[in-house]
This record gives structure tokens, C-alpha cells and sequence, in this order.
């Protein structure tokens, strides 16, 4: 399965402009903290998965959190939002049988 052209971002050209080196996202692939693209002998990130690799650098550079810490916060993050979104459907499930009140 290939993705679009348009929905990939070179690695390259994402390194340059954050001032990092591509080991760091492969170490970050090894992680399954990143989703890379190999196409045509150029690596590609999915636009989608951006601002998770941009956290990823921000917790390295500005934290000097290594690749285990930050595979442990982005686990505990994600667990939080699932946390978050199930407390929201049961608040909305529990409105609905709620009697009406003015």
C-alpha cells in the first residue's frame, strides 16, 4: 500500500528545518514511535504523524529525554487521552438518562 505523494513528507527536507539528524527518526521507527515511508530510495514521514514526531523532538532537545522515556510518555499520554475519551462518552451516556432540569 502506497500512500499519496501529497500526504508524505520528505525526511530530508523535515530534518533540515528542525535541525535534526535522520538517525533520530530511525531510532524513533525502532521505537514504533514513528511511522516512516520508503518509496522510491527516499524516506517519507505521513503528514499525519507530524506533531507526534515534533513531540518527540521537543521531549529530546528541550527535556534531554531519551528514546525509553519518551516511548514511556507517549504510552502514558495515549492511555490518558483513552482515559479522557471514555470518561466524556459516560458523562454523555449518563446525561441522557438523566431527567430533565430547570
Amino acid at each position: 500500500m502506497t500512500m499519496q505523494k501529497e500526504n508524505l513528507v520528505p525526511a530530508k527536507e523535515f530534518c533540515v528545518h528542525h535541525h535534526i539528524e535522520i538517525n533520530f527518526i530511525y531510532a524513533l521507527e525502532e521505537f514504533g514511535l514513528v511511522e516512516i515511508v520508503n518509496e522510491e530510495d527516499d524516506v517519507f514521514i505521513p503528514a499525519e504523524h507530524i506533531g507526534e514526531l515534533e513531540k518527540c523532538i521537543r521531549l529530546h532537545n528541550e527535556l534531554n529525554i531519551n528514546m525509553e522515556g519518551i516511548d514511556v510518555i507517549q504510552r502514558l499520554l495515549k492511555k490518558l487521552e483513552a482515559t479522557e475519551d471514555e470518561m466524556n462518552r459516560l458523562r454523555n451516556e449518563l446525561r441522557f438518562y438523566q431527567p430533565y432540569h430547570q
